[in-house]
């Protein structure tokens, strides 16, 4: 099955504000987030089966986010406010526009992703009207699918893995799908596994200048942790 793949883009700088902690000003949280959406829309984009991707946005953005970088992506202003409500509206687009494709949401936060990870859940979700996957937590959710056809009925938000197993059936997934970044600590967690070449770029240009050598241990300037050698996503 092929999949129109729905990402949530929130405008700066209200998106990941728990994440603010990691950075050192406005500027450098802007550029993390921005660098974590990257490498997320990057890993999604090199799945075989993913058709096209559409950023859903909660704001009208400038106008050079109307030339995307692939033909294949798509940006979607939400007219309706709340984040299920522009999704619900996005998705019911999507269906209208390729109704013989499925339709799915992923997470924007996921720098740890690996395009087999998500190649392999949205294989799983194709036996399933409809489909998802849990956080790292089991508590949230990272990727929510509806077969063609199927209302894609979005309830992120607190507690979500529990309102999508109501009627949605819980995929085993990969970690790199399941560990999306909320806070400094989700950041680390994700460092572990290792990140791809936006976020590991941006983590790298905010060290102090004072740490070097490989296999070092360095901090960012508000104290997070990371060894920059975990850092790259791993080739394989």
């Amino acid at each position: 099955m092929r999949w129109t793949l729905l990402i949530p883009a929130k405008a700066l700088p209200a998106a990941k504000s728990r994440l603010a902690d990691a950075s050192s000003d406005t500027a450098a949280h802007a550029r993390l987030v921005e660098a974590i959406r990257a490498d997320t829309v990057a890993a999604a984009e090199a799945v075989p089966d993913v058709a096209r991707i559409v950023l859903v946005h909660d704001r009208p953005v400038p106008v050079a986010a109307h030339t995307p970088d692939s033909p294949e992506r798509h940006v979607f202003v939400q007219r309706t406010p709340g984040l299920n409500a522009g999704l619900d509206e996005a998705a019911r687009q999507a269906h209208a526009s390729w109704p013989g494709d499925g339709v799915a949401v992923l997470v924007a936060d996921l720098p740890a992703l690996r395009s087999a990870q998500l190649a392999a859940a949205l294989a799983a979700a194709a036996a399933h009207p409809r489909a998802f996957v849990a956080d790292a937590q089991g508590t949230g959710t990272t990727l929510l699918t509806a077969a063609p056809g199927t209302a894609l009925d979005p309830l992120f938000g607190e507690d979500s893995a529990r309102r999508h197993a109501v009627d949605a059936a819980r995929l085993v997934a990969g970690a790199g799908l399941r560990r999306d970044v909320d806070t400094p600590q989700d950041l680390r967690a994700a460092a572990e596994l290792g990140v791809g070449a936006w976020t590991a770029a941006v983590l790298a240009a905010a060290r102090p200048a004072d740490a070097a050598g490989g296999d070092t241990v360095r901090s960012t300037s508000r104290g997070m942790m990371h060894g920059m050698n975990d850092l790259c996503r791993p080739e394989a």
